[in-house]
């Protein structure tokens, strides 16, 4: 077994140790240099942050929903000020390049799937069956983005 298999910290130390010395201009048996996975680690840290942002936008998306489907629950309060606190987060994380990737209708349906059957013993008032808020409205800063 690798380093990087029993130990990824210690691993992603000295391969970071390594790629530091690279970069002052020293030379290094490359031998040393594990470059399938700093490779495969540098790509899934871009699809970390894609998955990351995918993820707040559903839950965006669901509260949204919520405060929709069930308008005089007393849970709406909450889910306002978690739909502000989601956006803050997508304008933080959110850079252009995702942008192309990510499918705002999918995550919207990803969004009703998870909606509840009941909430309050109420059962929801209807919702649009697809997404009537762009990826632009999500980011812009108001704080609040109703459903049209």
């Amino acid at each position: 077994m690798s380093e990087y298999e029993t130990d990824i910290l210690l691993w992603s130390e000295h391969q970071a140790a390594l790629l530091r010395r690279v970069a002052a201009g020293e030379r290094i048996n490359n031998a040393e240099l594990d470059w399938p996975n700093i490779i495969d680690e540098v790509e899934t840290v871009g699809r970390n942050e894609l998955h990351a942002v995918e993820s707040l936008l559903v839950q965006t998306l669901l509260h949204i929903l919520k405060a929709r489907a069930w308008p005089l629950s007393a849970a709406v309060p909450g889910w306002q000020k978690e739909i502000r606190v989601f956006r803050m987060q997508l304008r933080r994380r959110f850079v252009p390049s995702m942008r192309q990737k990510i499918d705002l209708a999918d995550l919207y349906a990803e969004a009703l799937l998870s909606l509840p059957d009941m909430i309050d013993s109420q059962p929801p008032l209807p919702v649009p069956d697809f997404c009537t808020v762009t990826l632009d409205e999500l980011l812009s800063e108001p704080p609040h983005t109703q459903l049209r």
